[in-house]
């Protein structure tokens, strides 16, 4: 069954104009789905790590599930704020989704290391494009706050593949 989102919106005396707050909507709304969907795919990782990293690996990637979850507040809140409705539901974030899918079937460290910076990497991306689009649409409180997304997130990219350039 398809979920529907809603695009009811809120009055609101914010200096932004109804059209621009909808397509600024639009784009937080995407980009909280996959901030939702990183954040469980590294409690994933977090749950399943197996070998000799496993307690470092253990906690970076709760670290980054705790990040990826105050950044999905600072989205959703960004959207209630323009006067429109986050969707956080599950069955949204699985239809919506643009992160690659999490592989459900490893436990090496490395191999989680791998899936999560790919995952990491990919939504850093977006990220960086949805900073040009809200500078597109005059908005710069949500390019900003893009911007610190983007900062954390490539942080915690570093962090991750770190354990990868080693062997290197």
């Amino acid at each position: 069954m398809a979920t529907t989102v809603s695009t009811k919106s809120f009055p609101t005396k914010i200096d932004v104009a109804d059209a621009t707050r909808a397509e600024l909507a639009e784009l937080l709304n995407a980009r909280l789905t996959d901030v939702l969907d990183l954040r469980m795919q590294a409690k994933q990782a977090h749950w399943n790590v197996k070998g000799p990293s496993f307690i470092a690996l253990h906690e970076l990637f709760d670290q980054v599930a705790e990040e990826m979850a105050n950044f999905s507040d600072l989205i959703a809140e960004r959207i209630t704020i323009l006067g429109h409705v986050a969707d956080g539901r599950v069955a949204t974030v699985a239809e919506g989704t643009g992160m690659p899918a999490y592989p459900g079937d490893i436990a090496d460290g490395l191999d989680h290391v791998e899936a999560l910076s790919t995952s990491l990497a990919a939504f850093g991306k977006v990220i960086r494009e949805a900073i040009e689009k809200s500078d597109e649409l005059g908005d710069p409180t949500t390019a900003d706050l893009f911007t610190e997304v983007s900062r954390g997130t490539d942080k915690y990219l570093w962090f991750v593949e770190a354990h990868n350039h080693a062997k290197k």
